[in-house]
């Protein structure tokens, strides 16, 4: 396939097959929503997810009753499966492969790493060589965090398409030998593929093991809020939405081979999130300003934990025209209120119990 015929832009969506891999997790099922609801997307998407303890479809209830059967699919597939991927590709004539898919939590690649080496790469590799066999276009989704640590005292540097890689944990090599890997099936197989790294996301349907939710919990449960460290180390914060128009502009208008970096543009330290957080939730349930920060608690630093990730996303507002459309103010409030009013799924989610729905309504079939 001639690569000049790819770059060629806009591509519009319209009525084209989608395979959304790791549909079924945070990002995932938000960008599912976010094309359902959100655009004037009129095809179809295929989501295949293994429901490891972060993939929830209950995240997608109300897409799977509007379009299930029709333009939305679920399939309980491993990406890890060759076998089980291949009949999927056989049973759907797949445009477009975007790839969420990934164990994505560092502390558990501490502890575990074996987990995140079989999906983040063997998974992806799995993909591309599919991918291949038809030249089915590829968009992959990694994170800042293959770049390394920025040093907090240069507060003008950050993260570029161009950065060299300097992964620090099991979770960020990963995902840092999945992109290489993509980009080299780019120049040797001539594979339609695009890339996108972003900044830490935080909105709905984010699994309380990470910061916002997890503290948004422990404050509604009046428990500790453990603070790694001196709470000083910086990240950038990307509403998902964002992050979702991000993907959407790359997947329209991005030319093939190319990295584009999402990021909120939005540097906080976890200290100063989290006292910020603190009095939203506070205002939000009619406490005190102060009540909440009283659970704040140091704990024992992680092993190798960055100090500040910042990016660079000039090269997607330049090129593709691309920009945040929700300030850090609107969309910190804007989670909080979510889960407030969603207390059904964080205890669900907390006791269990969408586990045990996902095994009656999947692995007992």
């Amino acid at each position: 396939m001639n690569k000049l015929t790819i770059n060629s832009t806009p591509r519009h969506l319209d009525d084209s097959t989608l395979l959304v891999t790791g549909g079924s997790g945070f990002i995932g099922s938000n960008f599912i929503h976010y094309l359902f609801e959100k655009t004037d997307f009129q095809g179809t998407i295929i989501n295949i997810d293994c429901l490891t303890y972060a993939g929830n479809p209950l995240n997608l209830t109300e897409i799977d009753k509007q379009y299930g059967g029709d333009r939305y699919f679920f399939e309980k597939v491993d990406i890890t499966d060759h076998a089980a991927l291949k009949a999927v590709f056989d049973k759907y004539g797949i445009d477009l492969i975007v790839h969420f898919a990934a164990e994505s939590h560092v502390d558990r690649s501490i502890t575990g790493p074996a987990a995140f080496i079989r999906t983040n790469i063997l998974g992806t590799f799995n993909l591309l060589e599919l991918a291949r066999e038809k030249m089915i276009r590829f968009h992959h989704i990694s994170t800042d965090e293959v770049y390394g640590s920025l040093n907090e005292a240069e507060v003008e540097a950050k993260f570029k398409e161009v950065t060299p890689y300097d992964p620090h944990s099991p979770y960020s090599a990963s995902k840092a030998s999945s992109d290489h890997l993509v980009r080299a099936y780019w120049h040797t197989y001539g594979l339609p593929v695009t890339l996108s790294n972003c900044s830490n996301n935080y909105g709905p349907w984010q699994f309380p093991e990470k910061l916002i939710p997890l503290m948004i919990s422990n404050m509604l449960e009046e428990k500790a809020l453990p603070v790694y460290g001196d709470g000083k180390n910086i990240r950038d914060w990307l509403y998902v939405d964002d992050h979702c128009s991000g993907i959407l502009a790359i997947l329209e208008k991005g030319t093939m081979g190319e990295t584009y970096n999402i990021g909120g543009e939005n540097e906080w330290t976890n200290i100063d999130l989290l006292n910020v957080l603190c009095e939203i939730v506070a205002e939000e349930t009619g406490k005190a300003k102060d009540h909440y920060k009283r659970l704040i608690t140091y704990v024992k630093d992680r092993a190798g934990h960055d100090r500040r990730y910042a990016i660079d996303c000039g090269k997607i507002k330049d090129a593709l025209g691309w920009k945040q459309s929700v300030t850090f103010a609107e969309g910190l409030r804007k989670t909080v209120k979510w889960y407030l009013e969603h207390p059904e799924w964080i205890s669900a989610v907390k006791s269990g119990e969408y586990l045990r729905w996902i095994d009656e309504n999947y692995n007992r079939r």
